[in-house]
């Protein structure tokens, strides 16, 4: 909804972190064992990446790792894991070298997350540990994980390629294109039968051709769709001698003298009027408009955009509009004509039963202040679940540090971090990261910056829903599962302050429970709104109690906050149907699996 430096981090485990007794195998079957030892100490694993944000099955991961340099080398020992599970594991020799590169081919399972889990030994010790996770999916829409673009001036392409490259390691699938268009009723200005070389956006921002299309292409090099942001029903004030007829428009009152419009600055070009997404002869016109996009950039769809409730609208006609229910009708014509990806925008959940009715990749919500505690941000994901018949995921757009925006700044960790691990427990994914973070519903707003502790905790958690997206996301379903803690916090069913809030879900055979820590927090609004939310005080060695409905074989567990989101497997017990046992941390968000052996 349209109103008025990055440094790459690192993924290695922070110093102070012991590593969890493993046995790691490597290439020769010979056995080495892992830890206790601190990670991290040494540093000396500076940066992982993957050449791609998303793999169709059948592909090659392609893994660089940048290292300290040093003349006593090593090896990576590294053990590619679905969930819990060992798939395979590896050693490569390190020589000293500044960058270590190899493949490794996932198995061929469509829509499955992996977590690589790279260590650096160096004599009889493991020295340093990070991870990075793989998606393989034949389709973005299944795990979206979307970010966006918001700058389109004439750009350097090394530094399209630096932010493409850091969206890239964030795991971002998709990205929204936001503003890059001429008007609104006329996305891509053109010269002759080519397209312009430049145009200003309705911000009198110039934006150029090539900055665009080579946006697309290095989208296209990771894998990430790129998404063609547009309304469904604007039109600019001289939308008329462009062949746009007032009567297809929007009116506020029944003798049609007021056509809805949406007020933008003076020193924009245009103040936004508001056309009938139901009239047909508006949706040709636009829609012929957007095919003429397609004709000269390659975009993958259209991120289909709107202006939340309206009041009382009439038609050309004075009769009354039911405007969310044009919506349908719009994307199902849109979408015969053009037969490309479409994601459409529900502000505040404004006529999103409709939206998941149509041809959408995955529906998504605009979060605004009807929706303002913790606990909204998983109403609205069950919600669309419920809505989309549990067919279709969840993106929110939910801003962060609305007010301290207003003015330079930071952005607040605690904030962040506590909202995405509602969002991200709940089964969601979080529209954040593009050239900044979001803060504010026009996105070119940048007068907040992320900090260093931001962008390295962020790396972890999108690596976090990208290896655990079988759990976090793929028809996972809430049930009901009994836990209380015998020391420290008690657990409440809903997000409260003091508490641990805990929900359980089930997905892939396996029961989850996820514990979101509130205790020393300031607030309960997930905006924090004014950047004043304060870390959760830290749990360590947390007891539980769980009524399992059946034997259970094992119990692990994970966390971006803890061991860079490696699984832990957790020692148990278990009586007349309540298992025992410790969780070693819990900061943020910890999630805590149970696998059984038989069930009832």
């Amino acid at each position: 909804m349209k109103t008025t430096g990055f440094r790459y981090g690192t993924t290695t485990v922070c110093a102070g972190i012991l590593l969890m007794s493993a046995l790691l195998a490597g290439c020769f079957g010979k056995k080495e064992t892992v830890g206790p030892q601190k990670a991290g100490s040494a540093g000396q694993i500076a940066y992982v990446t993957t050449d791609k944000a998303r793999y169709n099955p059948g592909e090659p991961v392609r893994y660089t790792v940048t290292m300290e340099e040093t003349e006593q080398g090593g090896e990576l020992i590294v053990r590619y894991k679905h969930l819990d599970e060992i798939v395979e594991e590896t050693t490569i020799q390190w020589d000293g070298s500044p960058e270590v590169k190899w493949e490794w081919m996932p198995p061929k399972d469509d829509f499955k997350g992996y977590m690589a889990e790279i260590y650096l030994k160096q004599g009889r010790e493991i020295a340093d540990h990070a991870n990075i996770a793989v998606d393989v999916s034949s389709d973005w829409g299944k795990f979206p994980r979307y970010g966006y673009l918001a700058d389109f001036m004439a750009m350097d392409s090394a530094e399209q390629e630096e932010i493409i490259e850091r969206l890239n390691r964030y795991r971002i699938n998709g990205l929204q294109f936001y503003d890059w268009q001429w008007k609104h009723h006329i996305p891509l200005k053109m010269d002759g039968d080519q397209p312009a070389s430049q145009w200003p956006d309705i911000a009198n921002r110039m934006v150029s051709y090539d900055t665009v299309k080579t946006y697309i292409d290095l989208a296209h090099g990771k894998n990430m769709k790129a998404m063609n942001y547009n309304l469904l029903f604007g039109a600019f004030e001289d939308a008329e001698a462009d062949g746009v007829k007032r009567e297809w428009g929007l009116f506020k009152d029944p003798l049609l003298e007021n056509q809805d419009r949406h007020p933008l600055p003076d020193s924009w070009a245009s103040d936004i009027m508001l056309m009938n997404p139901g009239h047909e002869e508006w949706q040709r016109y636009l829609i012929d408009k957007e095919k003429e996009v397609y004709r000269h950039l390659p975009f993958d769809g259209w991120h289909v955009d709107q202006l939340g409730d309206r009041g009382i609208l009439y038609d050309g006609n004075a009769d009354k509009v039911n405007l969310p229910e044009t919506y349908g009708p719009f994307l199902e014509a849109a979408k015969q004509e053009l037969d490309v990806d479409y994601v459409m925008n529900a502000v505040g959940q404004f006529g999103q039963p409709y939206i998941a009715k149509a041809p959408v990749k995955f529906l998504y919500t605009e979060v605004w202040d009807a929706h303002p505690l913790y606990r909204n941000l998983k109403e609205i994901v069950d919600q669309n679940l419920k809505y989309s018949g549990g067919g279709l995921s969840t993106v929110l757009a939910a801003y962060m540090n609305y007010n301290h925006a207003d003015s330079p700044g930071e952005f607040n960790t605690p904030g962040v971090l506590l909202t995405d691990a509602v969002i991200f427990a709940s089964g969601g994914a979080h529209l954040e990261l593009g050239e900044n973070m979001l803060a504010k519903e026009y996105f070119p707003n940048k007068n907040l910056t992320m900090p260093d502790e931001l962008k390295d905790a962020l790396i972890v958690y999108y690596d976090f829903l990208t290896a655990y997206q079988n759990l976090l996301r793929d028809n996972a379903a809430d049930i009901e599962l009994q836990a209380e803690t015998v020391n420290g916090p008690a657990l409440s069913s809903e997000p409260e302050r003091g508490k641990v809030w805990s929900f359980a879900k089930e997905a892939s055979g396996r029961q989850v429970l996820h514990l979101i820590n509130f205790t020393g927090v300031t607030g309960m609004e997930w905006k924090d709104a004014d950047a004043t939310q304060t870390e959760p005080e830290e749990q360590t060695d947390l007891k539980l109690k769980v009524n399992a409905d059946g034997k259970v074989k094992k119990v692990w567990m994970a966390s971006p906050d803890y061991y860079n989101g490696s699984a832990v497997a957790l020692d148990f017990t278990q009586k007349d149907g309540v298992l025992e046992l410790t969780l070693p941390k819990l900061k943020y968000w910890d999630m805590v699996v149970l696998e059984y052996g038989s069930r009832p």
